[in-house]
Parts: C-alpha cells; structure tokens; sequence
C-alpha cells in the first residue's frame, strides 16, 4: 500500500475545506440526495462526497456505508486530490500498487472506486464525490458524465452553503452596527433635549419677565423659539424614526376604515383644520392599528400643513385585493414638483418647501411612514401635481 502525499498547497486546501463550516457536521438530505442518485446511475452499493481533513477522510454524505470518516493515509480520495485528471477510476484496487494490501480492501471488501473532483472556484481540490464497488467493474461514457455533474452540483452546493454563511455574518454585523447607531442616537438625542428645552423655558420666562421688550428683541425671541422648536421637532423625529425600525409585533386587531379616521381625528386636530372625506370600499381591516395611525396621522398632518389653500381639502380611500390593503390620501396642497418625488423618502431629504406656518420640515416623517410601511410588508409612492395636489397610495400586506 502506498499512502497518498499532500499535495503542495495542502495549508491553503485546508483553509479553504474549513472555510465551508462542514467537517464534522451531521448528515443533510441535500448532500444525501445526491449520493442517493450517484449510487443509482453507477449501480454501485456505496456512494459517498467526502472532505479531506488534515488527518482523515471526512464523508458528509456516505450512502451504503455505517461510519463517517477513515484515515487519510488509507484513502482513494487522498490519491485522487493529487492528479490533474477531474475523475479517478479504479477498476480493480487489488491489483493496483497504490490499494492492493489497503485494509478498505482487505477488511470492507472495497474493489472498484470512481471518485470525481470537487474542485471550488480558487482552485483548491477539497475532497471527492466517488462511488465504491466490492467487484472489478468499468463505467460507460454516461455515468463518468453524470460523476462529473454532479461533482459540479456538489460545488454549486457548497458556494450557496458559504454564501449564505457570509450573509447572515453581514446581517449580524449590521444588526449590531444598528443597535450602536440607535443607542448613540438615543444618547445623544437625549443630551439635546434638555438644552433645547431650557431654551424654550427661559425664551418664555423672558418675554413674561420683560413686558417692555422692543418690538426687535421680541422679534428675535420668536426666532431663537421657532429654532429651538425646529430642533426639537429634528430630535424626536429622529427618535421615531429608529422607533419604527423596531420589529412590529404581528399581532392585529379589527376594525373599520371609519373607526380607524375616526381614531387620528380624536387623537390630532386634523378634523378642525381640514375636511376629510372617506371612501371605504372595505367591510373590516385586519391589521396592525397602531402602525396604521402612525401612518395615516404622519400623512393627514402634511397634507394639512404643507396646503395653501383657503379651505383644505382631503379624500381617503380604502381598497382592498386578495392579499393587501390599499390606502390613498389626496389632497389639495401645494404638492410635489416632478423632479423631487423620488427624494421624498429619503431620511433627512429636505425639498425646500416652507409649510403654511413658514417652517421647513426635517426629512425625516415621510422617512419613519415609509419604514413603517416597509415593515408592513407594502409600499408606498406618490404622485403629484405641483400647485394642485398630491396623493399617497401606499399597502399593507394581509395576514396569510
């Protein structure tokens, strides 16, 4: 018998079979399978996709046989991952230098082997998928075809595995890149509220104080309370919108499109301010209601503010599909120039437009509605007509 040599790259091959998280894992229908269909083309009673480790042969996937490893120095693998060809065949090992006195031959009965190369996408040669025999035999054109495919498929397998090992490594590294964007925005939104408010507190205990203030010092008190309240506006805004970030409970409760008008109109002043209309094409809604308030209400109250029409006017209308809601909001406001409505999304994304109390938004509610209804499992989209109006459609996914 002659053990096989490493190959000249072994420390590199190594690295790269650990890389796919597999050795010494247990057994998958998606490895098994394939050894299953081998075994059935090369009508061979074993089958198996192996792993050469540092010191053995490691089988992920070992159809016909009990165990799941043999020592590197007694493997046909071994000898395999040292040629050029992408498939070894043996037709009968007894006679064969390499295998002849190999206890897999004399105490398992192991005659033929055909082993085909799974070779990744850097080269690296990490084990085999091969087929054993305990007679002398050879295989036709199509089964060394099919050990070659199926060597590809094998590889296909594993990148997919490695891929997704990659993904979820990125997804925690963004997980935990979030919780320490939300703690310093918290942190830090917290420090300025106190400051902000002080400000506000103080600006009014001034004008109480001084009734006799030149109509320009009361004209920059306004200003540093119409800053400071901007400022304020800016941090909880802010806050909100990594609130909405959370994951949203599935839970949901019932309830109609009028309760839920009726719902925002008792929580805000929207209904003093505007006349709304509702056009319900619904019977109940079954969804999150929270979540839609905080919707609809962020959309009620730009529709109101950003309006410079003597009498504002808003047309809700619900619909409802097989598996989502839809919401429309038109109004009669100012509206949206064509150029900016693929911006209005965006966090922090400010168009220049003053509301009708001469304050310029913060670019971040429409942000907050558009995660909130990302979470939803909908979307939103506006279309406008600058001067005349905008409307807001946006969805929510219907529990299954």
């Amino acid at each position: 018998m002659i053990s096989p040599e490493f190959p000249d790259n072994e420390h590199k091959r190594q690295q790269a079979v650990e890389s796919y998280g597999l050795l010494d894992t247990l057994p998958e229908d998606r490895f098994d399978g394939l050894t299953a269909i081998i075994s059935e083309i090369c009508e061979t009673p074993i089958a198996l996709i192996t792993l050469l480790d540092k010191n053995r042969n490691f089988l992920k996937s070992h159809h016909g046989i009990p165990f799941n490893e043999s020592p590197r120095e007694l493997s046909f693998c071994g000898h395999a991952i040292n040629q050029d060809e992408p498939l070894m065949i043996v037709e009968d090992a007894r006679k064969d230098p390499r295998f002849h006195d190999n206890p897999l031959i004399t105490d398992q009965g192991a005659v033929f082997y055909a082993g085909a190369l799974l070779i990744n996408p850097d080269g690296y040669k990490l084990g085999t998928i091969c087929v054993y025999d305990t007679k002398p035999r050879k295989l036709n054109e199509s089964q060394k075809s099919s050990l070659k495919i199926l060597a590809n498929q094998v590889i296909i397998l594993l990148e997919q595995i490695l891929k997704n090992q990659e993904l979820e490594l990125l997804k925690e590294q963004l997980k935990r890149k979030n919780r320490n964007l939300e703690k310093f925005t918290e942190l830090v939104s917290h420090d300025l509220k106190s400051p902000v408010n002080n400000i506000l507190l103080l600006t009014d205990f001034l004008k109480q104080e001084n009734p006799d203030l030149s109509s320009e010092s009361l004209g920059y008190i306004k200003m540093l309370q119409q800053s400071s309240n901007a400022l304020k506006d800016y941090i909880n805004g802010t806050l909100e919108y990594y609130k909405s970030d959370e994951f949203i409970p599935v839970t949901t409760s019932r309830f109609t499109a009028k309760g839920l008008v009726d719902e925002i109109q008792s929580l805000s002043n929207v209904h003093s301010e505007a006349s709304i209309t509702l056009e319900n094409n619904t019977t109940f809604i079954e969804a999150n209601q929270p979540a839609l308030l905080q919707i609809m209400n962020n959309l009620l109250v730009n529709a109101i503010k950003y309006n410079d029409k003597e009498e504002i006017l808003i047309h809700i209308r619900v619909d409802e599909d097989q598996h989502f809601y839809k919401f429309q909001i038109a109004d009669n406001g100012i509206g949206i120039k064509a150029e900016l409505t693929d911006r209005i999304f965006g966090l922090y994304e400010k168009l220049g437009e003053v509301d009708r109390y001469g304050n310029q938004g913060n670019g971040i509610g429409l942000a907050t509605v558009k995660n909130i209804v990302s979470r939803l499992g909908g979307e939103i989209q506006v279309s406008s007509i600058y001067g005349k109006g905008s409307t807001f459609t946006f969805t929510v996914k219907k529990n299954d």
